[in-house]
């Protein structure tokens, strides 16, 4: 958790700049939608590496912060370009080491989950009945198991999950910084309340809440900092400002297979353009792919 006494708005680039440093453990959770695209893209702009990428499904900006070197190892639970097949850029790095050697800790959902909890709880591991009947133990020297002490039961473990920093996207945060998510979760809150500093990008700023159906509330003292950045989460969607860009899911197969092509479009649309705003803008004009 955060020892700031609560969150500063600020630009992408700054909060990237003063946050994130070559080596840090950062997670860029999402689950489905709301997943921190602009963010992984400004930190690729800026140069980052030796990064230990920490989130519970990664996809495509994980491929392409992996394609790009900026990450020495990944801790995950899953891996892939939702319903349409493989991250090339990880798999290239896994197979073949290209840009370089990718280190792997690779749980199931709910260890990953456990995970976060326990770092959130400032507890050394998490436990849960699971991994039960998999190999995954055999694979992962640190996936262990404890006896309970009341009932003798053999529970798996795995280490607490503590990134130096979480970043989110959300739909919208106050002028004090407390954040509102709302929509379909999956560890955000336990990856925030985990991590020692919390950066949240917003669609919106708003003078106050509106109650929300499944809405999380991240008060302004576990944020570090928050950024307003309009569609920061495409191609993946904002529920209630946008849908999910699903033809660009598709076109991104095509892209990352070739590493010429992959290299040619983040130059392009990531490392020739000043933000996410002007990529937008090219994407918009030129065609994804």
């Amino acid at each position: 958790m955060s020892g700031d006494t609560g969150a500063r708005w600020m630009s992408l680039p700054e909060a990237m700049q003063r946050f994130v440093h070559d080596g840090d453990g950062v997670a860029l959770e999402g689950f489905t939608h709301l997943i921190p695209f602009a963010a992984g893209h400004e930190l690729i702009r800026q140069g980052r590496r030796d990064l230990h990428l920490l989130r519970m499904t990664p996809d495509l900006i994980y491929d392409q912060m992996i394609g790009m070197g900026c990450a020495r190892r990944l801790t995950f639970s899953w891996g892939g370009n939702p319903g349409v097949g493989s991250l090339h850029r990880l798999r290239d790095a896994i197979e073949h080491a290209w840009p370089h050697a990718l280190e792997l800790d690779e749980h199931s959902h709910a260890g990953m989950a456990a995970a976060y909890t326990a770092g959130a709880s400032g507890l050394p591991f998490g436990v849960l009945r699971g991994y039960r009947g998999c190999d995954l133990p055999q694979h992962n020297p640190r996936i262990s198991s404890v006896q309970c002490p009341y009932t003798g039961e053999t529970l798996a473990t795995v280490p607490a999950l503590r990134p130096d920093v979480t970043i989110l996207h959300a739909q919208c945060a106050d002028a004090l910084g407390n954040v509102s998510l709302h929509g379909i979760v999956g560890a955000q809150r336990e990856a925030a309340l985990a991590a020692r500093h919390v950066v949240v990008t917003v669609e919106q700023r708003v003078e106050r809440f509106a109650p929300a159906m499944n809405q999380l509330l991240l008060p302004h003292w576990v944020v570090s900092a928050v950024v307003l950045c309009p569609l920061g989460a495409w191609p993946s969607y904002a529920l209630g400002h946008y849908a999910r860009d699903n033809a660009f899911y598709l076109q991104w197969d095509a892209i990352a297979r070739d590493r010429e092509r992959f290299r040619q479009w983040m130059q392009d649309y990531v490392l020739d353009t000043t933000g996410h705003a002007e990529m937008l803008r090219r994407l918009h004009g030129k065609g994804a792919a």
